[in-house]
């Protein structure tokens, strides 16, 4: 098989943890937190969010709608930066190494317009990338078909030369129908054997 020739990476989960759950456990405790979601529709909000909505204004009018809450919703904006911990530095290095190889890399992630530059001022590897498709900047998010069209019509490289990396398997199966090689990120060990046996890296350049 021919070794691919663009590597593709999602960020939540991939390069950077995303668990809002732990982060509100930690805030306020897990009964507490179980409450606000099964009344708050947060992970709807999150995704206006990453479909190009105002990041502030929109959990603040949501925390309006939502008094007896107001406080905790704020807090997705006020506190959103604790949320995407803890960065996967073996991820990070294989990105890296990868583009040291002169292997082109883009980012393709659900993500918000301003949250994606607070997070680019706290994690300097997000400025690393060759290309990026962000969400909100295209105004479509994974899995919907036009942004994985988005990304092949920004490179002559054929989309069955593609490696992408995702922790949602929906993502994955997406790509994956349209040709593009994939891989359900469940762990950076996985990846990067992934990435030697597709011959882009040796296993020196992929370890830890």
């Amino acid at each position: 098989m021919t070794t691919p020739q663009l590597v593709i990476f999602d960020i939540g989960n991939v390069l950077i943890g995303w668990n809002p759950e732990a982060h509100y456990d930690a805030r306020i405790g897990e009964e507490r937190r179980r409450a606000l979601f099964a009344e708050v529709d947060l992970h709807s909000m999150n995704e206006q969010v990453d479909l190009g909505a105002p990041f502030q204004d929109t959990i603040y009018a949501l925390a309006e709608q939502h008094p007896a809450w107001r406080a905790e919703i704020r807090d997705w904006h006020d506190t959103w930066i604790e949320m995407m911990t803890p960065v996967i530095d073996h991820s990070v290095t294989l990105l890296r190494r990868l583009r040291a190889k002169g292997v082109p890399v883009y980012a393709l992630s659900n993500f918000g317009v301003d949250s994606y530059v607070i997070a680019q001022g706290r994690f300097d590897f997000l400025l690393e990338f060759d290309k990026e498709f962000v969400s909100g900047h295209l105004r479509v998010m994974k899995p919907d078909p036009r942004i994985y069209e988005m990304v092949e019509a920004a490179t002559d490289i054929p989309r069955d030369r593609f490696l992408f990396a995702d922790d949602r398997p929906a993502n994955v199966e997406a790509a994956a129908g349209r040709g593009w090689r994939t891989h359900l990120f469940e762990g950076p060990e996985g990846w990067a054997a992934r990435l030697v046996a597709e011959g882009l890296l040796t296993e020196a350049e992929a370890a830890a």
